[in-house]
């Protein structure tokens, strides 16, 4: 014989405090990431720079400087300049050289045509990629004392060249 208890859960009648994500969703704790957007409709010719992340999904030509930022060119990007960059993510278009800090991705539907500069870089499947790829070694990033630079010749970044189409 099956009776219902006072303990046993029952969805209309529950309180919050017996189940507390039932109507509430997780709020998250993190503040808002800082990050500009331009849209798919603007174009802006020009020089670009700034501390905050910058997404791209309109049209730029000139010049990109976020020397301490991210810079992603989304899929209805297409930028016509030159990229310097903490961390560049492309899946739109670039015509341009890209120096980067820290590490390049070029995403599937993503194009670069330009020569890269940086110490990590991935290129998914279907990219398309078409220029020099110079790799550098984290050692770079990290300041050295001039009297060891000076003592001994730097060795020379590796410089690939790399022609890849979807």
């Amino acid at each position: 014989m099956l009776q219902s208890s006072e303990n046993s859960f029952n969805p209309k009648a529950g309180s919050p405090a017996s189940n507390p994500n039932a109507y509430n969703p997780i709020k998250t704790v993190t503040a808002p990431v800082d990050q500009a957007t331009i849209g798919r409709t603007l174009f802006i010719k020009g020089e670009i720079s700034g501390s905050e992340a910058l997404y791209i999904d309109g049209r730029i030509e000139g010049k990109i400087t976020m020397p301490e930022s991210r810079v992603t060119i989304g899929r209805n990007g297409k930028v016509d300049a030159s990229i310097q960059a903490r961390e560049v993510v492309v899946m739109g278009k670039v015509t341009g050289n890209i120096e980067c800090s820290d590490r390049v991705d070029i995403r599937a539907e993503g194009s670069v045509h330009g020569d890269i500069s940086t110490t990590r870089i991935s290129v998914e499947d279907g990219a398309a990629l078409k220029g020099g790829i110079q790799v550098r070694s984290s050692e770079h990033k990290q300041h050295q004392p001039q009297a060891q630079n000076q003592s001994k010749p730097a060795e020379a970044p590796k410089t690939l060249a790399a022609t890849a189409s979807a």
